[in-house]
């Protein structure tokens, strides 16, 4: 488990994200568009959250060691009323797993184990909070600590998932991630049919590219909602995207 985080505090994250987030859906026409999300309406982000609560609690539920088939579409519901149950039942599951608890999980670089899911459930929502305020225009500043550990899941656990389930990795190449109002930092190694490798960044090391900037800046940027402070190679910046 990252060094100062708990299945406490990212359930809080959670509550408090998810609290925002069910503000501003509720404030806005269902009909309206989500600029971030392209395609994408207030009733479409609506759903998607509620039936990515619902897949992933399950696991958590159950402790699943294999992989579940995802929800099928609400039926009969609303897509408010399908988030409002699905919010309360995370709300209610989250604090009562602990962390240790065996269960499958989608990254071949992260362990089984429930904590994976507080943490991925977390920044699920504070990106989605983060998506409709955005589209409201009245976004709220949020924590540096946890977009830096939004950082640490992107690179160290959702980009070896997106190369491993989505597309296979056909670029190779180094990047060093820095924070600027944070200490942490990362190098990644991303080697076509192999698992990206990411470790802390040592002082003075270089890379193919190097982005640096206050850690929410970064966190935003890897998913496409706001332009990264870059320097290198633009090929191998956009393999470590996560809207890529």
């Amino acid at each position: 488990m990252p060094a100062g985080w708990t299945t406490q505090r990212w359930t809080e994250v959670f509550l408090d994200q998810s609290a925002m987030f069910r503000e501003a859906v509720a404030e806005a026409d269902p009909a309206a568009a989500v600029p971030s999300c392209p395609g994408w309406t207030f009733a479409d982000l609506a759903v998607h959250v509620a039936r990515f609560l619902e897949t992933s609690i399950e696991y958590l539920r159950t402790g699943s060691t294999v992989r579940l088939k995802p929800p099928p579409p609400p039926v009969g519901s609303s897509p408010i009323e399908y988030l409002d149950t699905q919010l309360a039942d995370a709300a209610e599951v989250l604090p009562l797993v602990p962390g240790n608890r065996p269960t499958w999980t989608f990254s071949p670089a992260a362990p089984d184990l429930a904590w994976v899911w507080h943490r991925r459930i977390a920044h699920e929502l504070d990106l989605r909070r983060w998506d409709a305020q955005a589209a409201l225009r009245h976004l709220v500043l949020g924590d540096a600590d946890l977009a830096a550990d939004g950082i640490d899941e992107a690179l160290g656990t959702l980009l070896a998932a997106k190369y491993t389930t989505d597309v296979p990795l056909e670029t190779a190449g180094t990047v060093i991630v820095r924070c600027t109002d944070v200490p942490e930092g990362w190098h990644v190694r991303l080697t076509p049919g192999e698992v990206p490798e990411v470790r802390a960044v040592a002082p003075g090391e270089v890379a193919d590219v190097e982005v640096d900037g206050e850690a929410q800046l970064i966190h935003y940027g890897l998913w496409g909602r706001l332009p990264l402070k870059a320097v290198g190679d633009e090929a191998v910046l956009r393999a470590v995207r996560m809207d890529r």
